[in-house]
């Protein structure tokens, strides 16, 4: 019999399928990657030509890399991307010369404060070459010649970004976008990816309230694109979360939209409140991940990020430590139960009107009561039903009945559809 497995373990396996790929903010990784995806989901996949005008920026050449390495003078590789795409500095312009250690480290990058670590660093948007190594590794090299290959190219070509829908009751909708365009880093941002998939799957298997869609794009110049090819919908849009560093130990940390009292803020301030989980709620800051384009002041969406461990917050960040074994299997569950669990409060929030507001409905000859004889919670259950109808007024949402009565969503909800098929109140 075959071994049961859990999300949890099924998510880590996904990352581990996608942690060798080189991935970069255009090229074929991005690709690679996105086939994998979508041997999970179906996608739909877009392909953005160089040189394209999204908002205020343009779609950069696209950037591919065959092989790429610093040898000895007896052709012994000292750094080899072959080993690891954090080897070399993303958007590396091509380069095949000899030169002397002393000309090199101008182009080394390490980390001295963690001597066995791989940096990962970029750049994108200024043409240059480089390598990224253990500070270890640069110590053990001694002074002398060194051959220098870079096989890159930089052409034209395209941007490439994937979507994912879930169809709604409702074409109003939700965005969850994560980012697919770093190379080997486990937490940042495959855990993102593999929590975002299986979210996706597992609202597949329901009929949402809301129209969900799953943006998988390069950051920040991919969201850009996005925004700027969506801009005649984007008033559908209603709420948002960005997903990122989904699977490190560290406890769930919440980043409020710009607005900061969007519905989303708030469902997600109540979700894990209510769970009891220790977590962080932390204010919009204009740096981080791809909210900061959704929370742009002309569009202003009510989009949040979720995260464990936050942007920069643990030393295995942008390293070579942030590998399949820093992210946790339990972890990954856990952020994937609470996006499940707030979406589901943000699929229920509804605003009711009571049509019986004068005096208190006779809910016993409705069978209302009978209906709840056999519940656990029949008191709570019953305190529902009262504080639905007395705040069923078109202002109040039933999440802030919950929050007023103290109630849990879940019942308030259950209440709520009982007085809706009762014909007492109407959305």
């Amino acid at each position: 019999m075959a071994p049961v497995t859990t999300i949890g373990e099924e998510m880590h396996t996904l990352v581990e399928r996608l942690y060798p790929l080189c991935r970069s903010i255009t090229g074929d990784g991005v690709r690679a990657t996105l086939d994998i995806v979508g041997e999970y989901l179906p996608l739909r996949m877009h392909e953005v030509p160089t040189g394209t005008q999204v908002l205020d920026w343009t779609v950069p050449q696209e950037w591919n890399i065959r092989d790429a390495y610093i040898a000895d003078t007896e052709g012994h590789r000292i750094v080899d991307f072959a080993a690891s795409s954090l080897h070399v500095l993303g958007y590396s312009v091509p380069v095949s010369a000899t030169m002397p250690l002393a000309e090199l480290r101008g182009h080394l990058h390490t980390l001295p404060d963690h001597p066995s670590w791989v940096p990962y660093r970029t750049s994108y948007y200024k043409p240059e070459w480089g390598f990224c190594l253990a500070q270890e590794t640069l110590d053990a090299m001694p002074d002398g010649e060194y051959e220098v290959c870079v096989d890159s190219t930089l052409a034209d070509g395209h941007l490439t970004y994937a979507e994912h829908v879930v169809p709604g009751q409702v074409p109003d909708e939700v965005i969850v976008s994560c980012h697919v365009c770093h190379p080997s880093l486990a937490n940042d941002n495959l855990a993102g990816i593999a929590v975002a998939t299986y979210l996706a799957r597992a609202l597949a298997e329901q009929t949402p309230y809301y129209t969900y869609r799953f943006l998988f794009a390069p950051g920040t110049i991919g969201a850009i694109t996005w925004l700027a090819r969506n801009a005649e919908r984007i008033d559908r849009v209603k709420h948002g979360l960005v997903l990122a560093c989904a699977g490190d130990r560290g406890q769930l940390t919440y980043k409020q939209s710009r607005r900061g009292d969007a519905e989303i803020d708030r469902v997600m301030r109540h979700v894990l409140a209510a769970s009891e989980r220790p977590h962080h709620i932390t204010e919009f800051t204009p740096y981080g991940y791809d909210e900061r384009q959704f929370c742009s002041p002309g569009f202003d969406l009510g989009v949040g990020s979720l995260t464990r461990t936050p942007y920069a917050g643990y030393p295995e960040y942008h390293t070579s430590a942030d590998n399949p074994d820093f992210v946790s299997p339990e972890a990954m569950a856990d952020t994937l139960a609470v996006c499940r669990a707030a979406f589901a409060v943000l699929d229920r929030n509804r605003r009711y009107v009571n049509l019986s507001p004068y005096g208190e409905p006779q809910l016993g000859r409705r069978g209302l009561y009978d209906a709840l004889g056999g519940r656990s919670d029949t008191k709570q259950a019953q305190m529902a039903m009262l504080w639905v109808l007395n705040l069923s007024d078109g202002e109040h949402s039933l999440l802030d009945v919950a929050e007023r009565s103290g109630l849990p969503f879940d019942t308030v909800a259950d209440a709520a559809g009982a007085l809706h098929g009762a014909g007492l109140i109407k959305a």
